[in-house]
């Protein structure tokens, strides 16, 4: 009764052992006394089962709060974030936290925590296998006393210095699951070891079946709005593509009813200006400004070629850079010229279309009024140079064709041949109308090199500029040779092959990416040249010591000779000279006065001999003697 008491009045655990002690006192008799002893272990029994009875009903009132509160309409973020609280507060744990599945094959990231002291390691990766991340695998919670010291799974060394930086012991790990399986990890962990009950187990598992159907919700809540947002995006986008594309055949509609009435190309530049929104400048091919609504011309003269190039090497409309468009006028293959369009708001893809079908109606334009005859003039000024370098006409009719063209042969041009690399042969070409615009030259094609006709009279002065102007532009080799100069229509097509010789000498030197004329190629140049031109060699190379003898009546070309003969000694040709050696020393000191100091290294000497052995030749085939040489002395000995 006393046993029975101490239960109906709800009396703490230690009432029921005072009970017994008092009985032993009063020297209960033994039989009595252990009556009483069952009587207290059955109240005990009856005690703790109501007491867990109790904490069940508190657990699942709490799991119902809970899941009233998860039936919130959270983000997935915030979801996740209110299920790690609750988790620790449910079960009395120092921390929380989840991991959920990546779409990386084999691994985890802990996604959300809470209750952490350090810089918890939120966006970890953790592979799948190590440690508790094996709940995924077999759906089943897990839980230990004491983490890193528990050696039944692999460790991994990330999630072991995660662990250590929040001093955990005692885990436990149950599955988020719902539908096809599991899709994340719900953890708990103490600070000290901890053995969880199996209520507590249960009661977890309960909470992770409950926060993975939630969870899940709001992944697809997200992912389902997320799909609504691209979709009404996207629908947005169409609306606005399709009213831009209405705009575009309007204006085009617009901008041929103007080219078909017969408007120039400033009211069409004026007009496609508006309905893009920039600067538009008509450019003919020779890079001619034809319109712009600028009012003035471009700061940069290397923009237009450059933006040409690129235009019609693509063949549609392109961006030269960051605020430049540029499209091609074109006639099937013909360059008429380009648009080119700068602006600073973006240019969409039916700005782009506009771009090209404006440079379309420039085309209808340029071939009906024909631009004052720039296309068609442009045209025959390249027949011309086909004809100059091809001699296909006589030099009676060049020279009319020429009159006509208002080119003056009479000048003194270079003819250059440009040969580029690969794929940038076209872009060289459209380069090339502008080159000789600028420079009032002509320029052709011819078996994919660019030819030029240009005024000058220093053949390599010329092609170096034709080359630093056109290397830029294209960034790729270009090898440029040079002939000339020359006047009259007769000399060109001479002048052409000799630059086609040198352009092949050029590759057989290993000089390609380079320029060069013949007459900078040293002896080789009279292979090259077609005049074979050996006086003005010998002259270029060994003049100062042939003139120095005819005027001081010396033997300085004899000295060289003989230097040479004694392979460079000078004691040797002192010798055959019948000298003494300081005299073939003083007169090898004066050809270095007149000829420079390098004239014995290897290349200059074998120019140097080259030259002595065809003035001796000549002179002897002309059956005379060398003017300078023999036994002639000098007033100064030598």
């Amino acid at each position: 009764m006393a046993i029975l008491e101490l239960l109906a009045s709800d009396a703490p655990p230690d009432r029921f052992e005072s009970l017994l002690t008092r009985a032993r006192s009063a020297g209960m008799p033994g039989p009595q006394l252990d009556r009483l002893e069952n009587a207290r272990k059955l109240g005990l029994h009856i005690y703790s089962q109501l007491d867990r009875r109790q904490q069940r009903e508190a657990s699942l009132s709490a799991l119902v709060d809970i899941a009233r509160e998860l039936s919130a309409p959270y983000d997935l973020k915030t979801l996740l974030k209110v299920t790690t609280r609750r988790a620790r507060m449910l079960l009395g744990a120092d921390i929380s936290y989840i991991t959920l599945l990546t779409s990386e094959k084999g691994t985890a990231r802990v996604e959300a925590s809470d209750g952490h002291v350090s810089s918890f390691h939120v966006g970890m990766q953790i592979p799948q296998g190590a440690g508790s991340s094996d709940v995924l695998t077999t759906s089943a919670p897990f839980w230990s006393a004491d983490y890193l010291s528990d050696a039944r799974f692999p460790h991994h060394e990330r999630l072991d210095e995660m662990v250590r930086a929040e001093e955990l012991r005692g885990i436990m790990a149950v599955p988020l699951s719902h539908g096809s399986g599991p899709f994340g990890v719900l953890h708990v962990a103490d600070r000290e070891p901890r053995h969880f009950s199996a209520d507590e187990v249960s009661l977890m598992s309960s909470l992770g079946d409950l926060a993975g159907a939630v969870i899940e919700k709001a992944w697809l809540m997200d992912r389902t709005s997320a799909e609504v947002e691209m979709l009404q995006r996207r629908t947005e986008e169409a609306e606005a593509g399709h009213r831009q594309w209405q705009e575009v055949g309007d204006l085009h509609e617009f901008l041929m009813s103007q080219v078909l009435s017969g408007c120039d190309l400033q009211t069409l530049a004026e007009a496609a200006a508006d309905g893009l929104g920039g600067v538009l400048t008509i450019c003919a091919g020779d890079g001619t400004v034809l319109a712009s609504t600028a009012g003035e011309q471009p700061d940069d003269e290397l923009m237009i070629p450059r933006a040409m190039m690129d235009a019609h090497a693509a063949g549609k409309a392109v961006r030269v850079k960051n605020s430049l468009w540029a499209a091609p006028v074109m006639m099937g293959d013909e360059n008429l010229g380009a648009v080119l369009l700068r602006t600073e708001r973006p240019l969409w893809d039916s700005g782009v279309r506009l771009l090209g079908l404006v440079a379309q109606a420039t085309a209808v334009l340029l071939l009906r009024q024909n631009s004052h005859g720039i296309v068609m003039e442009s045209q025959a000024r390249d027949g011309f140079l086909d004809d100059l370098v091809n001699r296909t006409r006589s030099t009676r009719e060049l020279d009319r064709r020429a009159r006509k063209l208002g080119v003056a042969l009479e000048e003194s041009y270079v003819v250059v041949v440009a040969s580029p690399v690969g794929d940038a042969r076209r872009k060289a070409m459209i380069w090339a109308s502008s080159y000789a615009h600028r420079n009032d030259g002509l320029k052709s094609e011819q078996a994919g090199r660019v030819v030029f006709l240009l005024p000058g009279t220093d053949a390599a002065e010329v092609a170096r500029e034709v080359h630093n102007d056109l290397s830029p532009l294209l960034r790729h080799l270009v090898t440029v040779s040079a002939a000339g100069p020359v006047s009259g229509a007769g000399p060109i097509h001479r002048s052409y092959l000799e630059a086609l010789r040198c352009l092949e000498v050029m590759g057989a030197l290993g000089l390609s990416g380079r320029s060069a004329a013949a007459s900078e190629l040293g002896f080789l140049g009279l292979l090259v040249s077609d005049d074979h031109d050996v006086d003005g060699f010998i002259e270029s190379v060994i003049g100062p010591v042939a003139r120095y003898d005819d005027q001081r009546l010396t033997q300085l070309t004899d000295t060289l000779e003989a230097f040479f003969h004694a392979s460079g000694s000078p004691t040797h040709a002192a010798k055959a000279l019948h000298v003494h050696p300081n005299t073939v020393a003083r007169r090898l000191e004066r050809v270095s006065e007149l000829l420079g100091e390098d004239w014995h290294r290897p290349d200059r000497a074998l120019e140097v001999q080259l030259a002595l052995k065809l003035r001796r030749m000549r002179s002897a085939l002309m059956g005379r003697e060398p003017l300078a040489g023999g036994h002639r002395t000098g007033a100064d000995g030598e």
